[in-house]
This record gives structure tokens, sequence and C-alpha cells, in this order.
């Protein structure tokens, strides 16, 4: 199962970053980042399952957080790497900062975005469970029109940039049914971390999308759980990186450069 998660390796003249995507996106969802990050890491990009190139396991335990944390701690032994960078979007912050709480001392330093699903409360954790199931179902039974009316999907974003957009579309048509329905039942209801936020000992930076409202309570827990959290407001929405990002790039590299050995490349 491991194997079969698409991970990519990009060229890089520094070391190992991965890259995790948000829910409904892809591997694209770097496309504006992609050329900057190399000249100070090597990025690694994985896409979650049933995500565009990714396989869709049938064993729901494949698709639970704890699962992707161990599937990045493989990939960081394959790369030949004592410690790496990681970055995660919405959904992908999650499961990146879960890794840094699992596996702390293979984290030189972490970015996230704006991630409902990262910060959530248990009364919000307790109804996305609870309806996880009904959601599922929806899903299998309405086929890619259901996953293609999820609010979520790029086909609804309004700020991204053309070029972005129509490569995350492109990469959707190769989504799977059954591998965004199991990643709605397994994966995002229980993907918080907010209980733990005081155990991350990892340097983080959070790199805010500061026109989504509904993100900026959490915004302000994250930061008073996390009194070492680097915060930067950018002028974009949720998808940050894409919609801000000549200074997401610039952030992102400084961030790295401070905190990168020089040893740190992949071999």
């Amino acid at each position: 199962m491991i194997d079969e998660l698409s991970v990519v390796v990009h060229d890089g003249q520094g070391p190992p970053l991965l890259l995790v995507h948000g829910m409904l996106a892809s591997r694209a969802q770097w496309l504006l980042n992609l050329p900057a990050f190399s000249t100070f890491a090597t990025p690694v990009t994985v896409e979650l399952w049933g995500h565009h190139l990714s396989p869709s396991p049938s064993d729901p335990d494949a698709y639970k957080p704890a699962t992707y944390s161990r599937i990045f701690e493989t990939i960081r032994r394959n790369l030949g790497v004592d410690e790496w960078f990681v970055g995660g979007c919405s959904l992908g912050a999650a499961l990146t900062m879960r890794y840094s709480l699992e596996y702390p001392n293979r984290v030189l330093g972490q970015f996230l975005t704006n991630s409902s699903s990262a910060f959530a409360d248990e009364d919000t954790c307790r109804t996305w469970r609870e309806s996880s199931s009904g959601s599922y179902a929806r899903i299998i039974q309405g086929g890619m029109k259901a996953v293609n009316r999820i609010a979520v999907h790029p086909r609804h974003a309004k700020r991204l940039p053309e070029e972005v957009k129509q490569a995350l579309l492109v990469d959707a048509e190769s989504h799977s049914v059954e591998g965004i329905a199991a990643t709605m039942r397994w994966t995002s209801p229980f993907a918080s971390v907010r209980a733990n936020l005081a155990q991350l000992k990892v340097p983080s930076m959070l790199l805010c999308g500061s026109f989504e409202r509904r993100f900026r309570p959490l915004r302000a827990y994250a930061k008073t759980a996390m009194p070492s959290l680097v915060v930067h407001d950018l002028p974009a929405g949720h998808a940050v990186n894409m919609e801000a990002a000549d200074t997401f790039n610039v952030l992102v590299d400084t961030f790295v450069s401070r905190l990168a050995p020089r040893s740190a490349h992949v071999s």
C-alpha cells in the first residue's frame, strides 16, 4: 500500500521538503511554488489516497491520519535523510502536523496554511464523525457528479490564478469516487490535532489567508495554543499558496534557509 501512494521527488537544491495538498486538490496545487521551492529545497509531493494518481485502497485504515504519518515516515527513510521539512495546505496541513507530533525528531520545521481540519474542536469533530457515514453514502451513490458538487472542489474557486485552476481541474478528472468518499469518511473527521498543539515542539509557521473569515477564530486559537508559532497574514483566501504565491514562496524560503543544516540534502 505504501509503495502505491503517488510520490514525486522533484529536482532541488536543498533539504527535502514534503508537500501535502488539500482535499480535492493534487500535486498541481504546488504549480506556482515548485520553481521557487526548488532553489532552496528538494520538493517531495504526495497525493492523498483517491486523488489524481494515487489509488483508493479498500481498507478504511489506509485513510486514517495515523496511517498517513507512517507513510510519510517511510518516504523519509526511503530518501536516505535523517531530517526534513514538511508543509501542508488545509487537510494536508492537519496530516503533516500530526506527522510532526509523532516524529518530532525527524522534522526540521513545518509550515501550514488555513486548516479547519487541523484546528477543529471536539464538538465540530463529533459533528463531522456523525455525518461522515451519510456523506460517504451520498458520494458513492452520486458518483463524480456528487464529487463535483463538494464546496471545496476547485471548479468552485473564485480567486485561483487561471493556470493553476485549470491544472487542478484536469487532475480532478482522475479523482476516484471511492477514494474521495473514504477520505471524507475516515480522514477528515479524525484529522484534528487541536488537543495536542501544546506538544508541538518543532519550529512552525502559519501562512494565513486573511480573507477567509471563518478561519480567523482558529488562527487566534492556534497562536494562543502555540506561543512560538510564527504567523504571517497574506492577502488571500483559503488557497493562500496559490493566491499569494510570490509572497508565500519568499516566506517559505526564509523559513527553510534559516533552519536548514548545510548537509541536509537528498543523497
